[in-house]
């Protein structure tokens, strides 16, 4: 068991994992400055309906998530990650001039589908990199580190396109264009600034990654973790209720996008510390803690309707995110055998988006037939349930994850 404090664990981080953290960072940046106004913009420049967007909104990520598994398993047949991940990365980066650009409805839903495309073939090869590189006693702090620059981006962001919206008068082009250039900042720190460790001369290339034989060398703690994370997704839907209960409550449409910078800043702050300290400790306690940080955020969302109550469980909401989300990628790096850590990473995401959009569709129709209170409610007897789960199945991986 290590003893690093997080002054120590950063300064024996290898440069890569930053690089690609700042990676991460300025890319959320620039997707976040226009996907926070994209949805205005659709509706009230272009004339959208509220259902096109639902739509676009629906195919983009679905997209992502198919797109992760073949883009792990391509990256474990090749042996190489960082080819993928630029690639995705500079997909993204060269499809962002076709916002502001864009003369229509259907050009958008083009340049989102792209936007998206370029996600899904970067996250699980970005994530295998990440876990070649880092040291196997600070894969967690890695993970946690990579997070929390993420999620800087994630509220940096939306707060520039306030800004920006306020600067320009609500030109919405002009905003799109200034987010060009974080994304091209991106692209460049991944294809010149990331290099990949040679690949050990001892393992084998995957041959065909996708096949039944290759799902069970994974192995039953991976599959393990996989379940754990089906569960978890299904217990915390979407962030979009969040915003939804800001204005059931009242709050001015101007200010409910600071419900996200609120989640995010939180999120930002504890995802690195909980990496750090998930490589003392045992990982799974953290993850039951931050179960039970959900368990509050959802009482608060559900029994307290005023601005305090909102305050209160989204930053509960923000911790359990910070608590949880690099901590299940660090346990599918420590399961997954390292010539399968891209297909691994690549099953991971695809059933755990899955599991995101079956939430958020059940929050939904709790939503109307019962109100917040039923949805968040329901949250809560979800998040129960992962508990439970997550401590019948815990010890065993502790056990054999680390």
């Amino acid at each position: 068991m290590t003893t690093t404090t997080p002054n120590a664990a950063r300064a024996g981080l290898p440069r890569g994992i930053w690089v690609l953290g700042f990676v991460s960072m300025l890319m959320d940046v620039s997707s976040e400055m226009i996907h926070a106004l994209l949805p205005v913009y659709l509706v009230t420049v272009l004339g959208a309906s509220t259902l096109t967007v639902g739509f676009i909104e629906g195919i983009a990520e679905a997209t992502a998530s198919i797109t992760k598994i073949f883009s792990g398993a391509l990256s474990d047949w090749l042996g190489r990650r960082k080819l993928l991940a630029a690639l995705g990365y500079g997909l993204a980066a060269f499809t962002k001039p076709l916002f502001p650009l864009a003369p229509s409805v259907e050009w958008l839903v083009a340049a989102r589908f792209i936007d998206r495309v370029g996600k899904g073939i970067r996250g699980a090869p970005r994530d295998a990199l990440i876990a070649d590189i880092a040291p196997i006693g600070l894969r967690g702090a890695s993970f946690g580190l990579r997070q929390s620059l993420d999620t800087i981006g994630a509220f940096v962001g939306p707060l520039a396109a306030i800004g920006l919206m306020w600067w320009t008068a609500d030109n919405f082009t002009a905003v799109f264009w200034v987010a060009v250039l974080p994304a091209f900042l991106s692209f460049g720190l991944i294809a010149f600034a990331v290099s990949e460790p040679e690949p050990d001369p001892s393992r084998e290339s995957a041959k065909n990654p996708l096949n039944l034989a290759a799902m069970r060398q994974l192995g039953a703690v991976y599959w393990r973790v996989v379940a754990v994370g089906i569960v978890f997704t299904l217990a915390r839907f979407s962030e979009a209720f969040l915003i939804l209960r800001a204005q059931n409550i009242g709050l001015n449409a101007m200010w409910v996008p600071a419900v996200l910078v609120l989640m995010n800043i939180v999120y930002a702050l504890s995802a690195y510390p909980a990496g750090v300290l998930s490589d003392r400790i045992n990982r799974t306690a953290l993850l039951a803690l931050g179960l039970l940080f959900l368990c509050g955020a959802d009482l608060a969302l559900a029994l307290l309707p005023n601005l305090g109550g909102l305050a209160l469980g989204v930053a509960l909401w923000g911790l359990h995110m910070g608590l949880t989300q690099g901590l299940l990628s660090a346990l599918v790096a420590d399961a997954a055998p390292p010539s399968l850590r891209g297909t691994a990473f690549g099953y991971f995401n695809l059933f755990t988006g899955l599991a995101l959009l079956a939430a958020s569709v059940i929050a939904g129709a709790l939503w109307d037939a019962y109100g917040p209170a039923g949805t968040f409610l329901a949250g809560l007897g979800f998040a129960l349930v992962s508990l439970v789960g997550l401590l019948a199945v815990g010890n065993g991986l502790a056990a054999e994850g680390k």
